[in-house]
């Protein structure tokens, strides 16, 4: 529950002159784990109408910290505090009418309350408009909405809205198609660590579409994102390998790859072939560096 957690990130917005001490003290409590003692201070706050005690109350009751949880009760905290114009609540509140925590997702409301959280400025809000926008949460596409708003959040350095962005113009969805401006929103998502975007960025590259060619970047940047997981890139640099395009040749490497693709259920009959061509001592330290592998965690940069 991401946008529960992110919640707390947001719960000093809009702060009154009332008790601000107090309330981060609450603050401080949750951060701790604390969970109870933290509930003790927000609980009265919120009853007195402070609208950050009152979305505390409301991610209390989602997330089960200290108290059962019990999501009639969140529902009621999230949305007394987002009557109030807290961001971080309608967000919050927004997600549970949308994902179906609720019963039947209910689209309407879910988007009323994601409206006014991007409206108020909050980047995940407009990030998750965008997606609204896209058909996800079953609504018919509005793709230059989704532009929009995502447009809105990756102005703000949201990386997911950023690789969204560069996929609409990649195709061409709400925008007038570019593979310049898909490059640049590729780029800025991918130095921000996020490996979907490091991967289409690189390929970009790789082919010189919409970016200068260099298949050397790009083979890096499909590196990195195959040291973060991404099994279509793992798949891709393994391929890179086996043929010595963009990386020196290296059949080890290669297999390596390949094994860790197919174990994330990206196939290759190609690679597969390949790798059987190979002597067996060869094979055997691949699936040694296959078994030893651990994706790296996302930073910013490469």
């Amino acid at each position: 529950m991401r946008y529960a957690l992110s919640l707390i990130l947001l719960l000093a917005a809009g702060t009154p002159a009332l008790a601000a001490a107090t309330f981060e003290e609450a603050v401080a409590l949750f951060e701790d784990k604390e969970f109870k003692s933290a509930r003790e201070i927000a609980e009265p706050l919120a009853k007195g109408g402070d609208a950050r005690a009152m979305a505390m109350m409301g991610a209390l009751y989602q997330l089960g910290n200290g108290v059962k949880p019990d999501l009639e009760k969140a529902v009621s905290w999230y949305t007394r505090a987002a009557e109030k114009n807290h961001p971080g609540a309608q967000f919050s509140l927004a997600m549970l009418y949308l994902d179906g925590s609720l019963g039947n997702p209910d689209a309407d409301k879910g988007a009323l309350w994601l409206e006014k959280a991007a409206t108020g400025g909050n980047p995940q809000a407009q990030y998750n408009l965008g997606l609204l926008y896209t058909g996800v949460y079953g609504t018919p596409p509005e793709w230059p909405k989704a532009a929009e708003w995502f447009r809105k959040s990756a102005d703000q350095g949201f990386a997911e809205a950023q690789y969204n962005l560069g996929l609409l113009y990649l195709d061409g969805n709400g925008v007038e198609r570019s593979h310049v401006n898909a490059a640049t929103w590729f780029s800025r998502a991918a130095v921000q660590g996020m490996p979907e975007a490091a991967m289409d960025y690189g390929v970009l590259v790789f082919r010189g579409e919409g970016v200068q060619r260099n298949e050397a970047v790009g083979a890096k940047w499909m590196l990195v994102a195959a040291r973060r997981g991404n099994i279509v890139a793992q798949n891709r640099i393994a391929k890179l390998f086996a043929t010595g395009h963009g990386v020196a040749l290296d059949p080890i490497e290669a297999m390596k790859w390949n094994f860790l693709a197919s174990k994330g259920g990206r196939t290759d009959p190609w690679l597969d072939d390949f790798a059987a061509k190979q002597p067996e001592a060869q094979r055997k330290d691949a699936e040694t560096r296959a078994a030893a592998f651990k994706p790296e965690a996302a930073n910013s940069g490469s």
